[in-house]
């Protein structure tokens, strides 16, 4: 009998042949990868377009900022739901909501009148990113034998460690040459080229099942994450732009955050016993998994926080421009991206440990290298400390991310990736704030006590790289419990269906 999705399509009663079936898997994959790449760029294009936004909208820094804050509020609130939807939609229908979803807030953010407008724009956008990360890393989970994984997942770190680090450079190149309406007309056609594309050819890969939807998690879930992302933002935000006294402090959110995850938290664990949890927490009874995220985290921390502070140092430090800042910046990332396939290939071959362990040191040596630099270091050697950092980081999100949802059974896969996913964006986040505000607090206390300001904020920046230097080493020691997935039990479907 053939099976019928709860979106009323019927699958092939005709069995595709082996053959087949990889050409289709291929597709997929590739028309989700192509697509994640575009949607994930969006991610952090607008950061440098802050001074243009803030001049021809008429806001304040503080406001403008928010165009990037809410797109990862965003994120965090909705990418917990991508593992019920994962579960209750097939892929062609999910693929469809989170592409139409990216084009239209990309439309509506192009032509949008005013700020307000900007800001639906950019929500509606961040809507259709959370939905395909989770969906890539899933339906790759799903369709890729285990000692191809590597290689595959390879590819995504291309996605997920390029696209935002490219995202700053070219949105630097739009802004110096056009108006900053065109950072959304320039991806709009590719959006639409790619929704038209997939709703032709990617076909069904998943079987959807029957699953509850518990709005009190969703709730609870958008109160803990939405709650951490907003608090932990706006920290950095206002640290980095100066900006005046809130209507309530800073640390309330996050109080709230923390507060709304613990009832979360708790609220999964009841469900679970009915297997109806909207993000089920048993994933992390898998030992590789839960040192994969806390591993995965500290990246997470290390890049964004790295990315937001490098180009303070460089342009408020050593005095460059934008453009000069996002073209020493892209290097690196061109780096990360080039890396990825060899090694996703490495990981097939020898396993996570033999990346994984040089990679957290090759962070760990940059982050407390750049604890020295002033005022007099030369550009040369941050761009390649730099391209260090990315080589480091390239060793090490490729195994993670095949260790960590491979070690996983395969009914938790969407769960997985919605749990990678969130705490992506959270260890983004608290990266951004932590480094930020350590800067800005060091730097206001020398620059009161009679202190220029330019090795002020120098001293700010080592202190800032200091934090992430500590941290670092709690990676390495991390690092050698990484172990690779174990083969699918007998019986068990490696891939594919």
């Amino acid at each position: 009998m053939s099976p019928t999705d709860v979106n009323g399509a019927t699958a092939p009663s005709t069995p595709l042949s082996d053959s087949e079936t990889s050409a289709r898997n291929r597709l997929v994959i590739a028309l989700l990868l192509v697509s994640a790449f575009v949607v994930i760029l969006n991610e952090t294009i607008m950061s440098v377009a802050i001074p243009h936004l803030m001049e021809d909208l008429g806001v304040t820094a503080s406001a403008a900022q928010w165009l990037t804050s809410a797109f990862m509020l965003t994120m965090a609130v909705v990418i917990p739901i991508t593992g019920y939807l994962l579960q209750r939609l097939n892929t062609r229908p999910v693929f469809i909501l989170a592409m139409t979803l990216f084009s239209a807030g990309t439309l509506h953010s192009g032509i949008a009148p005013g700020f307000e407008v900007l800001l639906v724009g950019r929500i509606v956008q961040a809507c259709g990113t959370a939905i395909m990360m989770p969906l890539l890393m899933t339906t790759v989970m799903n369709l890729v034998a285990p000692e191809s994984r590597g290689r595959t997942m390879g590819n995504i770190s291309i996605v997920i460690s390029v696209a935002p680090a490219l995202g700053p450079t070219i949105g630097g190149f739009i802004l110096e040459h056009l108006e900053w309406r065109w950072m959304f007309y320039l991806v709009l056609p590719i959006a639409v080229a790619s929704l038209a594309l997939g709703a032709a050819k990617i076909q069904n890969v998943s079987t959807p099942t029957k699953a509850p939807l518990d709005v009190l998690s969703v709730i609870l879930s958008a109160l803990g994450f939405g709650g951490l992302v907003y608090g932990l933002s706006s920290l950095g935000g206002d640290a980095s732009h100066g900006a005046g006294p809130s209507i309530f402090p800073a640390w309330l959110p996050v109080l709230v955050g923390i507060v709304g995850l613990g009832l979360f938290v708790a609220r999964q664990f009841s469900l679970q016993k009915r297997d109806a949890a909207l993000l089920d927490l048993r994933t992390f009874a898998t030992p590789v998994f839960t040192v994969s995220v806390v591993m995965m985290a500290i990246s997470m921390m290390a890049m964004f926080g790295s990315l937001i502070l490098l180009p303070i140092y460089m342009q408020n430090v050593l005095g460059l421009d934008a453009s000069q800042t996002g073209l020493l910046l892209l290097p690196g990332g061109l780096v990360m991206g080039l890396m990825a396939p060899f090694v996703g290939r490495l990981f097939d071959r020898f396993g996570p440990t033999v990346l994984i362990v040089p990679g957290t040191i090759l962070v760990s040596v940059v982050l407390w290298t750049l604890t020295t630099v002033n005022q007099s270091t030369s550009v040369m050697f941050i761009l390649a400390l730099h391209v260090t950092l990315s080589v480091g980081l390239a060793l090490m999100f490729t195994p993670l991310f095949t260790s960590s949802l491979g070690s996983l059974p395969r009914h938790l896969y969407s769960h997985g990736s919605a749990v990678i996913g969130t705490v992506q964006q959270v260890a983004g986040a608290a990266g951004i704030a932590v480094f930020v505000s350590l800067m800005t607090l060091r730097a206001t206390d020398l620059i009161d006590s009679g202190v220029e300001v330019v090795p002020a904020t120098s001293q700010g920046i080592q202190l800032a790289f200091l934090c992430g230097a500590i941290i670092s080493l709690f990676a390495i020691v991390a690092a050698f419990f990484i172990r690779r997935p174990p083969s699918p039990p007998v019986g068990e479907p490696a891939f594919g269906h």
